[in-house]
């Protein structure tokens, strides 16, 4: 397994003045490099930077490394830039649910670095901190572990792991302010806050840009520092990978016949 591009910590910005209110598509195409290599928040299709993949997506920016829990699913999220034949490794934990992935990997066209989902989101956290490396004991005698630093402590083996500094991080929020300041909402926090740090440059993505003052810095969950440009996300519907119901009662409390709908 080869090692991911990592490198110091990311610079804070330099100017205080965020991008806002632009077209966020428009500002990641003008962002994107080939052979760049992309943080990029979400859990299946919760929390996902949608306008900010489909600007990656429209920059026609091909070779490129993801760093992500998941690669979406089938024409959702970052499945678009397989579709598109953009991205030639992905650094993630589960791939289950895109069956394009499947075929692009078996074909020789991907290269995969799978990470236990501990390791990854510490290895994004350790990146956005500074530390370029750190030791766990996930995953010693398993192949995660090969060609890997190996040390011992108390008499414990542990393998080294990286950490991860990508050249652009896209997240997605549910309210920020003009300064990039970021407030996630529920299970959409997920992996957001962690690529967000780990970006050299971040663009975020909100669902409601609010003026400078008017959110409890209490309830801030990603502070401005780490944020380079904020642009309000366009409203959409909300993709649900797999939607279950179950039987409603009828008038009599009796379960009324329904099935399952995925």
């Amino acid at each position: 397994m080869t090692e991911t591009v990592t490198g110091t910590a990311p610079a804070a910005p330099t100017e205080t003045a965020k991008t806002r209110e632009t077209d966020g598509r428009a500002l990641v195409a003008s962002l994107a490099k080939d052979g760049m290599t992309i943080a990029v928040g979400g859990f299946g299709l919760c929390g996902v930077p949608y306008d900010l993949i489909e600007g990656l997506r429209d920059s026609g920016a091909k070779n490129l490394t993801i760093v992500s829990n998941n690669m979406g699913v089938d024409g959702q999220g970052l499945g678009i830039l397989l579709e598109n034949h953009q991205v030639s490794k992905v650094v993630a934990s589960y791939v289950g649910e895109n069956k394009l992935f499947a075929k692009q990997y078996l074909d020789g066209e991907l290269e995969v670095e799978f990470n236990p989902q501990g390791t990854l989101a510490e290895r994004l956290r350790a990146g956005g901190a500074g530390i370029p490396a750190f030791y766990t004991a996930t995953g010693v005698g398993t192949l995660i572990a090969e060609g890997k630093p190996h040390a011992e402590f108390d008499g414990k083996t542990y393998v080294q792991e990286r950490g991860i500094v990508a050249d652009l991080a896209l997240v997605h929020a549910w309210r920020g302010d003009v300064d990039g300041n970021l407030i996630y909402r529920g299970t959409a926090r997920n992996f957001n806050p962690l690529c967000a740090a780990s970006g050299r440059i971040t663009v975020a993505e909100v669902e409601e840009l609010t003026p400078l003052g008017s959110m409890d810095p209490a309830s801030v969950m990603t502070p401005g520092v780490y944020i380079d440009h904020v642009v309000t996300a366009d409203p959409r519907e909300k993709p649900i990978e797999q939607r279950t119901t179950r039987p409603r009662p009828d008038a009599s409390g009796t379960a009324a016949e329904a099935g399952e709908e995925k």
